[in-house]
């Protein structure tokens, strides 16, 4: 089934806005852009995404619990998440890949790329085509 539904979860508004404008307008997918981890648990079920782009630094729930929560809804316990963060250092990014991320995708990403980045990595989950 291609990816048709993401949902970004990110604190920061213009990262959210830019992103929406990338994931939408360019790419075409159906976004559901939540601004906690808390808003993205209490939306999860509901809009069943089909890959979550999840930042790593947000308040009260960082994007390690926020994984965390989100395997322990039927509705996004097996989606692929692909983790988003300024911080490069590569034990950061393998501890992320290790909580189950299937990439790290460095901030400041490119817009015009991000789309296709995440058709990619989507693309290359065996379970999932």
């Amino acid at each position: 089934m291609p990816l048709k539904k993401i949902m970004h979860v990110e604190d920061d508004e213009s990262i959210r806005t830019v992103a929406e404008i990338a994931l939408t307008d360019l790419a075409g997918f159906e976004l559901l852009s939540c601004d906690s981890g808390q808003s993205a648990l209490a939306q999860a079920a509901e809009f069943a995404p089909q890959l979550i782009l999840l930042d790593v630094m947000m308040p009260q729930m960082d994007g390690l619990q926020t994984l965390a929560a989100l395997r322990q809804l039927p509705a996004t316990e097996h989606t692929p998440v692909v983790f988003m963060t300024a911080k490069i250092q590569q034990s950061e990014k393998q501890q992320y890949l290790d909580a189950g991320a299937i990439a790290v995708i460095d901030k400041p990403f490119d817009p015009m790329q991000l789309g296709e980045t995440l058709h990619q990595l989507y693309n290359q989950q065996p379970d999932l085509n």
